[in-house]
């Protein structure tokens, strides 16, 4: 190779030249090495992800059910219509369990025979029915979901399709329990 220019510019691009060429020439040397590190790489990558898309628990995709329907659904006391998208709390947490393969009855009061009883909030865990009282004390009228670091989700009569927190505002006090469906 011949330098062309004695100046600084000059050199350094000859020199960049030959650390490009030397690279270039390192991975023509060596490509069946590169080509099956890269192989097991991939391959221990598609099982990592493979792994990581099986590890999602029914309470995951029960969560990303509920949370697809923020913002698309209308309250409306007593209604099921599951077309129109408007529905009661109990209609919504009905058609997303349905949407995982879980049937559970209509009705916030139908739904609290289903499953185990989970008395206490600290015991809740994600995907679990919540249930509260709107009206009369101790008289549970509302259901929601658990989703999980105190919080639920719901179908209300303010907001449709809203994420609130079981401790605090409004539903701190009105929780009454939880069911754990197995």
């Amino acid at each position: 190779m011949k330098l062309m220019s004695s100046n600084r510019l000059g050199a350094t691009f000859v020199g960049v030249s030959l650390s490009l060429s030397l690279m270039v020439g390192t991975a023509w040397v060596q490509p069946h090495t590169a080509s099956a590190a890269t192989a097991a790489s991939v391959t221990a990558d598609a099982t990592t992800l493979s792994a990581a898309a099986t590890s999602t628990t029914r309470a995951d995709r029960i969560v990303a059910t509920a949370k697809s329907y923020l913002g698309k659904v209308k309250y409306r006391y007593g209604t099921r219509d599951t077309k129109r998208l408007i529905l009661d709390c109990s209609a919504f947490t009905q058609l997303v369990f349905s949407k995982n393969g879980i049937s559970i009855p209509w009705g916030s009061k139908a739904q609290t025979s289903v499953g185990t009883k989970v008395s206490s909030k600290s015991k809740l865990v994600k995907g679990d029915l919540v249930m509260f009282s709107t009206s009369t004390p101790g008289k549970i009228n509302h259901v929601g979901i658990y989703i999980g670091s105190g919080k639920f989700i719901s179908n209300t009569t303010s907001s449709g399709v809203a994420i609130n927190s079981i401790y605090t505002g409004y539903w701190g006090s009105r929780f009454i329990q939880g069911r754990h469906l197995k």
